[in-house]
């Protein structure tokens, strides 16, 4: 008997079928693709209660019965995509203009309708062409009211189109334009091209086949004239920018070496790019014994020749796509590139530039997956505007998502430049004429109002939601009752941490999960799967719920007059800590919201959920009537010294998947026993508590030389433990830190010593003491 060989796994590169290709139709929006006869197409609802609308153009306009398909109503995706108000794009008109070319009206187009308001999750639908055609499948979309009782935001559909004509790997479509390029050109396989860009022109630069490498120069246009080659200069932009390379953000600039900038990042659907390494060369291949191979340098000396720019022997270039790293001893590796068809980066010219892109030949190591393809670049005028992003996927299966703007974003732009990427979204790291610390006394002695909408939001709905959830999270959420949270922990089947989350209990089948991590809600769905839980639904509500958050002594005082609550509800300043209310911004006509008493400060605080669209008018009322209380806007570097001081952890620094509660320092989320229920880790748990060997304890460190995440902890030459968190306490006026360590090493009043340098070369005398360093027994949040 043969056994079959496990294949490589290499998500949007080789699908797990020769035939198969799959696509995604957003939230109100839609998705074309393009059938011969006997191919089929298979409609996804991911998420359950997310109604699909297929339109079918044949040879004579609208024909949904090439796939079997009957006469359907209005297309209101469509229609919506063709209204005046309808955000314009790229996507948007070619929709439009496959309706165009089939003579067909979009503003009254039809579609049949597939699915419907309680479809379950993964409820799927598969259909046949009988002839060439093109399926447009829209996914319809409200806006989810917050104070509604069934709450169903949209969500995601995914097709599957079966080929019954294996397409060949290669000859990949381009992705289209972002905007109407003023240059087009392809860049063959082994080939370099120079160009001209002026400034503030978009220059793009896509992968067209995925794992390809390409080689970028750019010189001063001016200074060429007068005599001078000034190009990038990787040192200099490295040492400027405090990157290995540039990204999309505050440290997206690259310099030339007289400290100029030329181009800034825009955005990065990869995110693995190189500055450390030449351009390859002729020596480079020599070296490894193949003489006379073809090299980006002398494909780029050839190319510059024109503009009287000397040849090299390695031109230093931003290498994109290149895939290098430092081990952990410090040397420079390389493996494929992480970049995936159409991926790509796009940089705007900071002056005039003279440009040269190569398409690498590197066949004879990873450099690009063994296999040479085409580059592609694309020139944008300058009048265009394109949003600064990052790209993520949150598996490597899924859609990638471009870093987006809160609906806050208006306000607290006009208050700081000071922006990171977090999560997906843009958040203010301090404010203008403020800073750190001012934000922070703000917080700790009065109100501070900061903007946390990047956390994940997830509806749980139906006659299995209680089921679920207590099968999921540690916490006893049979206990929980409507208008409570619950703070808990996440875990998988080893007791590690998946994430931290709060739980609301809204209705009894209605919960509402908010955590750190977009995966959280696939994870969800896996196990109602595995569980066999059929009448729940996992619909994700980011996008339909923002939130601040409103913090200090104050914040009670401050939102007295702004939050209405109807009797059904209790009243503003009932709120006990960890319950919420329903509510309305003023009066019983103002924007519906969420109130609940949480927070991450330490301090007596709300949160405040809206719609998007309600988000602007939410943060002019907040800091209308804070200005009496000497509100001040909070960012994240405020915040995260407010965090440490109280002892809250944080994902990634404080807990990770190889961390179980114990160990991050919230065992309280864990009652194993008073929670008879199973739940995913409960065993691998008891067994940890049994037998710990790591706890989380507070240090406060000698002098004022602050820890950092990561510094080692020991005692004598042993390293006995390692810095989660650090920060000068600014109340406390003591150096302190969170740290993981032993347990033989975790009672109060321990010595130790923090490692800094190699960890031997110096170190910073430490002992343990009770945290959360301020305010231990969480008198203020209660007050």
């Amino acid at each position: 008997m043969t056994v079959p060989v496990p294949r490589l796994r290499l998500p949007g590169l080789i699908p797990r079928e020769p035939n198969l290709e799959t696509y995604w139709v957003r939230p109100g929006g839609v998705t074309a693709i393009r059938l011969d006869a006997g191919d089929e197409v298979t409609v996804i609802d991911r998420a359950g209660r997310q109604r699909a609308e297929l339109t079918v153009l044949g040879r004579h306009g609208v024909d949904g019965a090439s796939l079997g398909l009957r006469p359907g109503g209005p297309a209101t995706a469509l229609r919506s995509l063709a209204s005046a108000q309808a955000q314009p794009g790229a996507g948007r008109d070619a929709i439009l203009s496959v309706l165009v070319a089939a003579d067909v009206d979009p503003t009254a187009t039809t579609a049949t309708e597939l699915f419907g308001d309680w479809s379950p999750a993964g409820a799927r639908e598969t259909f046949s062409a009988t002839e060439p055609v093109q399926v447009l499948v829209g996914a319809p979309a409200r806006p989810m009211r917050v104070d509604e009782d069934a709450a169903n935001p949209p969500s995601e559909l995914v097709l599957e189109v079966r080929r019954t004509t294996v397409r060949p790997p290669t000859g990949r479509e381009l992705p289209p334009p972002l905007a109407d390029p003023v240059l087009d050109m392809r860049i063959d396989a082994a080939t370099a091209r120079s160009y001209e860009v002026k400034a503030g022109q978009y220059i793009q630069v896509l992968d067209i086949e995925g794992r390809q490498c390409s080689d970028f120069l750019a010189f001063h246009r001016h200074r060429l004239d007068e005599g001078l080659e000034r190009g990038l200069d990787s040192t200099t932009t490295r040492y400027f920018m405090g990157n290995a390379y540039p990204q999309p953000g505050l440290f997206g600039k690259f310099y030339d070496q007289d400290a100029q900038p030329l181009v800034e990042v825009v955005r990065d659907t990869v995110g693995r790019h190189d500055t450390f390494g030449l351009a390859c060369n002729a020596k480079y291949y020599e070296d490894f014994g193949y003489p006379g191979h073809v090299n980006c340098t002398d494909n780029f000396n050839r190319r510059l020749d024109e503009y009287a720019i000397a040849a090299r022997k390695g031109w230093p270039a931003l290498n994109l796509f290149y895939n290098t790293a430092f081990d952990d001893s410090n040397l420079l590796v390389f493996d494929e590139p992480w970049s995936r068809p159409g991926d790509y980066v796009l940089m705007r010219a900071m002056t005039d530039l003279i440009c040269a892109s190569s398409a690498c030949p590197d066949d004879v190591d990873p450099s690009n997956a063994w296999v040479p393809t085409d580059i592609h670049v694309r020139v944008y005028d300058a009048e265009r505007k394109f949003s600064m992003a990052i790209s993520h996927r949150v598996t490597p299966e899924s859609e990638p998502k471009l870093t987006k703007e809160t609906a806050f974003h208006p306000r607290t732009s006009k208050l700081t430049r000071q922006f990171t990427e977090y999560r997906g979204y843009w958040l203010p790291t301090s404010f203008d004429n403020h800073g750190p610390l001012d934000e922070y006394w703000a917080c700790r002695e009065r109100a501070a109002v900061m903007d946390l909408s990047p956390l994940r939001k997830f509806e749980v709905l139906g006659p299995d939601a209680e089921a679920l959830l207590q099968a999921c999270v540690t916490r006893n959420i049979r206990k929980l009752s409507q208008g409570q949270v619950v703070y808990s922990a996440v875990c998988n089947e080893t007791g590690g941490m998946i994430d931290d989350c709060t739980v609301f209990r809204l209705a009894d089948n209605n919960f509402r999960f908010v955590g750190g991590d977009e995966y959280d809600g696939d994870w969800l769905r896996q196990q109602a799967e595995r569980l066999g839980l059929d009448r729940v639904w996992v619909k994700h509500s980011t996008d339909q719920l923002h939130n601040i958050a409103v913090q200090g002594p104050a914040s009670r005082d401050l939102l007295r007059e702004l939050i209405w609550t109807p009797a059904t509800q209790p009243a503003f300043t009932d709120l006990t800590w960890f319950r919420f209310a329903v509510g309305r911004l003023g009066d019983h006509d103002g924007v519906p919201l969420i109130v609940s008493r949480t927070g991450y400060s330490g301090e007596l605080g709300y949160e405040l959920w809206v719609h998007p669209k309600d988000g602007p008018a939410l943060w002019d009322a907040v800091w209308e009537a804070g200005q009496p209380h000497g509100l001040l806007p909070l960012g994240l570097d405020a915040l995260d010294i407010l965090r440490i001081e109280s002892g809250l952890v944080f994902a990634g620094y404080d807990f990770c998947d190889q961390t179980d509660p114990f160990e991050a320092g919230i065992g309280f989320t864990v009652p194993l026993k008073t929670k008879e229920d199973d739940f995913v880790g409960r065993e691998a748990l008891l067994s940890r508590k049994a037998s710990p060997q790591r706890t989380l304890v507070g240090l406060e460190l000698a002098g004022n030389e602050p820890a950092e995440h990561g510094d080692c902890v020991h005692v004598g030459r042993s390293q006995v433990g390692v810095i989660t968190s650090a920060t000068r306490s600014p109340v406390l006026r003591k150096n302190i830190a969170l740290c993981r360590i032993a347990v033989q090493y975790a009672d109060i009043g321990t010595e130790v010593e923090v490692g800094k340098l190699d960890g031997h070369r110096k170190r910073i005398p430490a002992r343990v003491v009770r945290f959360p360093f301020y305010d231990p027994d969480k008198t203020r949040p209660r007050s």
